[in-house]
């Protein structure tokens, strides 16, 4: 063990598992609220004490109890429970997605509690801090990433069907090729067909420039890049 052995079960590992426990939950809710995220430092940290009080409780009763323990389940519970919760968390706004990267985080929180509370605190620890280190890093990698890809994803929104092809005519004209396509039909007022398609732009063509050509179509309601 690097940090020590902290699977043993004495009063001194359970003091140590539960304030590990407490600053890692506390170290990812401080960055996620200093973001101003939806689960914050008071979240996380009560989510990351509360997994690690499951494997406290799984492992007194595996000690106490050999004939009633089943070590895994209580873990199980807590792991499908905290991905129920973080749905809640999940908010679908016309074609954007937000509260997928605070779900994932209330979920990883509390895989490190259960881990800290097995005794496993390495592991939460190195966990810990590559989770922080996606959430600082991998944002700017994923913008690098979009601004030098040559695909993009474009929704638009037609006062009618028919509207389409025109739509597609002039991507053509703009050299654009459609590499996928998918159409429904719309409840929104004045809105007759939402359109997503992929395009493949080449190192000529902008966004923007695409962005303008639609826009001014006369049957196109709205257009929006991803």
């Amino acid at each position: 063990m690097i940090l020590g052995n902290f699977a043993a079960w004495n009063l001194q590992n359970i003091f140590i598992r539960v304030i590990v426990s407490a600053l890692l939950g506390g170290i990812i809710g401080l960055d996620r609220g200093m973001k101003h995220r939806g689960a914050g430092t008071k979240t996380i940290t009560v989510v990351c004490l509360a997994a690690t009080l499951v494997m406290l409780t799984e492992q007194y009763i595996q000690i106490n109890f050999p004939g009633l323990a089943n070590m895994g389940r209580l873990a199980a519970q807590v792991i499908s429970g905290v991905g129920f919760i973080g749905v809640g968390t999940i908010i679908v706004s016309r074609h954007r997605v937000r509260g997928l990267t605070t779900a994932a985080t209330l979920w990883a929180s509390a895989c490190i509690g259960l881990a800290v509370g097995i005794g496993f605190v390495e592991g939460g620890v190195l966990i810990t801090a590559m989770t922080l280190l996606s959430l600082h890093v991998l944002p700017y990698v994923e913008r690098f990433a979009t601004r030098h890809s040559h695909y993009c994803n474009v929704f638009i929104d037609l006062e009618e069907s028919r509207d389409l092809h025109t739509v597609i005519q002039k991507l053509k004209e703009a050299g654009v090729t459609i590499d996928s396509m998918d159409t429904s039909e719309s409840k929104s007022v004045g809105v007759g067909l939402s359109v997503h398609m992929v395009l493949y732009l080449k190192k000529t063509v902008r966004r923007t420039e695409i962005y303008d050509i639609l826009i001014k179509l006369d049957k196109v309601v709205a257009v929006d890049f991803l």
